[in-house]
């Protein structure tokens, strides 16, 4: 990138990944583009993001994160095509998307969650959106797809919406129905990892017998796992991730490196910052 890039765009290292995008997006959302030098979808991408970044004029900031020098970072966030580009908001995911969109698509992918600054949202349409109720949201929704059925967008609220309703089995029929272009959203990855550790411990132990399944054989994996799953679900997610952090650790390749999927999808779903940040690193550090 260009000595002379504005200050809203800025080139995103390993070293300062926490600092400057998931602590700064506390504060400021910030956009993450994947990218190479030799990837041709990316040289088209790549301006047009930073001109939409000029003109949001710093009610988002974008971070460049070359894939070839960076892998760390691009396999931490399970890269597999780029360009890819994410959005990070108060700490977390939250949409993403893959290939080099023409311009008018990503124009309404930011207007979906952020404003120019000269267009601010104001104080009584952010306490609206506040006060919403799942169950209000999903009788939202349901009404705009009557009137929308071909906007892909609104099935995936209503799935997510559904799943905060405690509505996982209608959520992920929702899930399941939406067109492929929606499969690396965020919304949909954090969704599905939600879903995906509901049915890990779906016919499990209860937690105390896992624990003392545990507490018997360090080495049994499988109670660990889903020791690790029930922890995350029933409120102490970092005793959970403790859990897949040692079987990465100790049985790296167990259940085809099973850990690993699970920490994933344990990231997409936590909202603690730096909960989510520190674990980030160590597992970053047993795998690297």
């Amino acid at each position: 990138m260009s000595a002379t890039s504005p200050t809203h765009v800025f080139d995103v290292d390993q070293q300062r990944f926490e600092a400057d995008v998931l602590q700064a997006s506390l504060n400021t959302p910030v956009l993450v583009d994947f990218w190479a030098t030799w990837c041709e979808p990316c040289k088209t991408l790549g301006p047009m993001l930073e001109k939409l970044a000029a003109e949001y004029n710093g009610a988002f900031r974008l971070g460049k994160v070359d894939v070839d020098t960076q892998q760390e970072l691009a396999g931490m966030f399970g890269i597999k095509s780029i360009p890819t580009v994410v959005l990070v908001k108060d700490g977390q995911v939250l949409d993403g998307f893959t290939g080099a969109l023409p311009e008018g698509q990503l124009r309404e992918f930011l207007s979906r969650h952020l404003q120019p600054l000269d267009a601010p949202v104001t104080e009584d349409a952010a306490a609206d959106v506040d006060a919403e109720t799942p169950a209000q949201a999903i009788n939202r929704l349901q009404q705009a797809i009557a009137t929308e059925p071909d906007k892909a967008a609104l099935k995936l609220e209503l799935a997510v919406a559904l799943m905060q309703a405690g509505q996982a089995d209608a959520a992920e029929a929702e899930l399941t129905a939406l067109p492929a272009n929606l499969a690396t959203d965020a919304r949909a990855l954090r969704l599905r990892g939600e879903l995906e550790l509901i049915h890990a411990v779906a016919d499990a132990p209860t937690l105390t017998e896992l624990q003392q399944r545990v507490q018997a054989d360090s080495g049994d994996w499988a109670a660990r796992d889903q020791l690790g799953v029930r922890l995350l679900l029933e409120g102490d997610p970092e005793a959970g991730l403790e859990q897949f952090l040692s079987i990465l650790q100790h049985a790296r390749d167990w259940n085809d490196g099973q850990a690993k999927k699970r920490l994933l999808a344990a990231f997409s779903t936590l909202d603690d910052a730096e909960l989510v940040g520190r674990y980030r690193r160590k597992m970053a550090s047993l795998l690297f």
